[in-house]
């Protein structure tokens, strides 16, 4: 949809990342599908930006930190979601998902972690 045809709203809501919540799965669909294409639009350029820039290992370390930060912080604002689906009894098979998506989140932050790790020892080591 153009910036034109939305309401104010949406058009703040896009420029300032909020985000609405959908009744159907129609529209949850929609919004997955349009948030995965965008993705990989933007994975294009990142990719021939990351192929130019990391040459060694040391230049993939300030990337990777940047990443693992970023999805630190997420999966910590998840983990407040999910005390606060938990505290409100809501039903255990969302609670079950977002206790998946924390866990998968923080094992993505322990790869990442790892990976910088790796990264400063193979640079001592060279």
């Amino acid at each position: 949809m153009s910036l034109a045809r939305r309401s104010l709203m949406e058009a703040a809501a896009a420029r300032f990342g909020w985000r609405r919540a959908y009744g159907d799965t129609t529209a949850v669909d929609g919004l997955l599908t349009e948030q995965t294409e965008t993705a990989y639009t933007d994975a294009a350029g990142h990719a021939a930006l990351a192929t130019a820039k990391n040459d060694d290992v040391l230049s993939v370390q300030p990337g990777v930190l940047d990443v693992r930060g970023r999805v630190l912080a997420d999966v910590l604002y998840l983990e407040g979601v999910l005390a606060g689906a938990r505290n409100r009894g809501l039903p255990p098979e969302l609670i079950e998902r977002l206790e998946d998506a924390v866990d998968h989140g923080h094992e993505l932050t322990v790869l990442l972690a790892d990976t910088v790790r790796t990264t400063a020892a193979l640079h001592a080591a060279s």
